[in-house]
């Protein structure tokens, strides 16, 4: 076999094209999942037993349910049912964010979860309601716990958007699929897409083990 990457050279542009939509995909659906997990975290530890049962149906349904499934739900589903245009971007935005936004729930609860008793009763004792104490005291020591965890979140939901070439969002994947086709070489273009892949990903997975040493180190 010849390795042959100059289609893949000559039609940059394409992928370039292709890798600015899953940029503008990721952003979308980091900002709509950390906004929407916080809300639904912060739900699932409320004392009210609405917040917590409605979260709580949310979070174990799009965590126990595919991101695929989701994202061709939105795209094919839901304009059936709703006089509604759904565009290939807002599916896989919907069902990336949504499902992203259940998982981020989670690590928001167990962070809140895993400050002591003591710190609450301490608040009580100063003489603050339950949302101060959780503004004040709890959230910013609960944020160190949870930023790890979260970052990896971000990784996770940047390989996500990858799932948008199912509904012809045109991401890098996509593009990288109609190049393979056009000039019969999948294994130079999908290779270069790997490869573009993890140039994006390392530098935040490095962050990633940078901010763990560095909270690891403070909490001694």
């Amino acid at each position: 076999m010849r390795w042959n990457f100059a289609p893949v050279w000559e039609n940059a542009d394409v992928l370039l094209a292709g890798a600015l939509g899953t940029l503008r995909l990721f952003a979308l659906c980091a900002v709509c999942a950390l906004a929407l997990g916080l809300l639904l975290g912060l739900a699932r530890t409320s004392a009210a037993r609405g917040p917590y049962l409605l979260s709580t149906a949310f979070v174990e349904f799009f965590r126990n349910t595919p991101v695929l499934v989701q994202i061709l739900w939105f795209y094919y589903a839901l304009p059936i049912l709703a006089p509604v245009t759904v565009s290939p971007m807002a599916a896989a935005a919907l069902g990336i964010s949504l499902n992203s936004a259940a998982f981020t729930a989670e690590i928001v609860r167990a962070g809140i979860q895993s400050i002591e008793r003591g710190q609450w009763e301490g608040a009580t004792a100063l003489g603050m309601t339950r949302a101060q104490a959780l503004r004040r005291i709890v959230l910013p020591q609960a944020l160190r716990r949870m930023l790890p965890p979260l970052t990896n979140r971000g990784i996770e939901i940047f390989k996500m958007t990858t799932l948008a070439s199912a509904v012809a969002y045109l991401d890098l994947l996509h593009q990288g699929k109609a190049l393979a086709s056009q000039h019969f070489n999948p294994i130079e273009t999908y290779s270069v897409i790997a490869v573009v892949f993890f140039l994006c990903l390392l530098p935040l997975v490095q962050a990633t083990y940078a901010l763990e040493r560095r909270l690891g180190r403070s909490d001694r």
